[in-house]
């Protein structure tokens, strides 16, 4: 067993040795790998950093009521009637007996994007001043909140960065009417950054609403109180809803795009993985015939075929993952923290997110290398194994 051993080591530190001699092919499989790992975790950074955006930041302790059979808040519909009979439920968070709730309506803007000067659906929410309670995140960190009654808006960080003319200070119009940008807010992380936000109560008249809102957000008393909240929503016969958790809500409206990406990003590794393989297996077949002498020294020395064959293996392995790890860095250093925003299907409108390289997606991206690395190397493996030692020797 030891001779074994030994033999695997000593004859899988002549092939790394010799890798230089072979530098330019061996290149060739190194690069491949990289290519294949640099798009396959690229492509799925791009799935974690959106579910990061809509997930991150939502509460445990907040709540979303909307209209029954609803899918998203563009497709509910509450009247202030409904929003106050919610806002009397049990179950909710109050400070000096008021509920701590925010009646909302959602609509989207056209604005363009920054970079290219195309037009964008970005969210405009109206919210009461309840807002800021239910989301304790969200911080002005620029300018000023805008006032009750007035035409003012104040931005998510991560849309000001994104579109165009939402600098403090500036006018945009919306619903024929012109708004003044007067703060920028943060919100951890989260998807809200990607919204402009108004008083609620100026943007119903402005698209023409009337008294109806879309959403409520509540601040529950503690994380057990939503079952007791579900249950008085339930037996009034005046409210016809449905109520989940913020969080809940948000997994269900990241789930298409992510999906999409994930659909997407798999095939595409497995193709760009055939191509891959295919130069691993020409760059072993390569080293292996131009150590056709070494080999046939080795065995004639008493050399065993499954030592010969398992150092062919590692050193494909080997450069499968140096090719593995450098396709990942890369990503890592181009992509991770890289803002875009992109369409939400479920909400049709605009979310800015970043590219989100994470030591999980690395860690497929090493697993996909070293399969390649793998397939790749089998084949010339056993030819290495089974090589003639006479003809070898008489070949060179």
């Amino acid at each position: 067993m030891f001779n074994w051993i030994s033999q695997l080591v000593v004859m899988s530190l002549m092939n790394l040795g010799n890798i230089r001699q072979r530098l330019g092919a061996s290149s060739v499989a190194v690069f491949g790998v990289a290519g294949v790992v640099g798009v396959f975790v690229a492509v799925l950074s791009m799935a974690a950093g959106f579910e990061k955006t809509m997930l991150s930041a939502t509460a445990d302790d907040v709540a979303l009521v909307m209209r029954s059979g609803a899918t998203a808040e563009l497709n509910s519909g509450l009247g202030y009637d409904q929003t106050q009979l919610i806002a009397d439920a049990p179950g909710i968070l109050r400070e000096d007996g008021r509920a701590i709730t925010s009646a909302e309506l959602f609509v989207i803007v056209d604005i363009p994007k920054r970079a290219t000067n195309t037009s964008a659906n970005v969210p405009l929410r109206g919210v009461q001043p309840g807002a800021f309670a239910v989301r304790e995140n969200v911080k002005i960190i620029e300018g000023r909140n805008f006032e009750p009654g007035r035409h003012e808006l104040i931005v998510g960080k991560g849309a000001q960065a994104q579109f165009a003319n939402l600098e403090v200070g500036s006018t945009v119009t919306f619903g024929q009417l012109d708004w003044q940008v007067v703060g920028v807010f943060e919100a951890g992380g989260g998807v809200n950054e990607s919204e402009l936000w108004c008083d609620v109560r100026v943007l119903q008249p402005a698209y023409r609403r009337g008294n109806s809102f879309q959403s409520v957000r509540v601040k529950l008393a503690d994380t057990d109180a939503l079952p007791t909240l579900k249950r008085a929503l339930a037996a009034n016969p005046q409210l016809d809803v449905d109520i989940k958790l913020e969080s809940e809500y948000s997994a269900e409206q990241s789930e298409p795009l992510s999906k999409f990406i994930r659909v997407l990003g798999y095939p595409l590794a497995v193709l760009m993985s055939l191509g891959a393989v295919f130069g691993a297996i020409n760059t072993m077949y390569a080293s292996v015939s131009a150590r056709t002498r070494e080999i046939a020294t080795l065995r004639a020395l008493g050399f065993g075929a499954v030592p010969v064959a398992i150092s062919t293996l590692i050193e494909s392995l080997i450069l499968a993952l140096i090719g593995g790890g450098l396709g990942a860095a890369a990503v890592y250093v181009i992509f991770n923290g890289y803002t875009v925003s992109t369409i939400n299907g479920a909400s049709f409108s605009q979310v800015v997110f970043d590219f989100a390289v994470t030591g999980e997606l690395v860690v497929q991206g090493v697993m996909v290398a070293m399969l390649i690395g793998l397939l790749g190397g089998l084949l010339p493996a056993v030819r290495a194994a089974r090589m003639p030692v006479a003809l070898a020797l008489r070949e060179t």
